[in-house]
């Protein structure tokens, strides 16, 4: 929890910053909402894709003829019997789907530790400058403006973190939807082909 010394130095850290600290921080402040946004959203709707695709594998396990109304190999029943192309196109569809948002997700965690980094290149370079027209270069003045400058790379750290390991547990869970649908297409698949050797 933040008390007022700590709000009384972060406000003391602004006032001193520049206009590209202020654009970097407020860029990584979206990188960061849009990281947890896509998170919320996408999780709770490949959480629900996974249920209904599970039900769906289940009844085709238990002798249905064909997949639930709620699957979206459902879409690919209603054109006919099904066959192995059209169900490779719903899968490839549905893969589409599953994957929206981690192209974000991705592009956040790799992008966001450099814009980090550029802020506190350009505050640097100001700082040295400053320190260049004053003629006080001591230790004593150098340390405190170069860790102020740090503060940004470790906020494009901060927004990197989530945003991989957010990417890399939706990736689980669209790879856990395609797996269930690539199981009912093959089960779809060896019963059309055992109902063509019947006849």
């Amino acid at each position: 929890m933040m008390n007022i010394g700590s709000i009384d130095l972060f406000l003391n850290y602004l006032s001193r910053s520049n206009a590209i600290t202020f654009i970097v921080l407020i860029w990584l402040s979206l990188y960061f909402i849009a990281v947890f946004s896509i998170l919320f959203a996408r999780r709770f709707q490949l959480s629900q894709w996974i249920k209904r695709e599970h039900a769906s594998l289940e009844s085709l396990l238990m002798g249905a003829k064909t997949v639930r109304d709620d699957s979206i190999l459902r879409k690919c029943s209603r054109l006919g019997a099904p066959s192995l192309p059209l169900l490779n196109v719903c899968k490839n569809v549905a893969e589409k789907s599953a994957t929206s948002g981690l192209a974000w997700l991705s592009l956040i965690a790799s992008t966001s530790p450099f814009i980090g980094l550029f802020g506190t290149v350009v505050s640097i370079l100001e700082t040295f400058a400053k320190l260049g027209d004053s003629g006080n270069a001591s230790l004593g003045v150098i340390a405190p403006a170069i860790s102020e400058a740090l503060i940004v790379t470790a906020a494009g750290i901060f927004v990197a973190i989530p945003a991989y390991t957010f990417h890399i547990l939706l990736k689980r869970k669209a790879y856990e939807v395609l797996s269930l649908i690539q199981r009912q297409i093959d089960i779809i698949d060896s019963s059309s082909n055992k109902d063509g050797n019947d006849k």
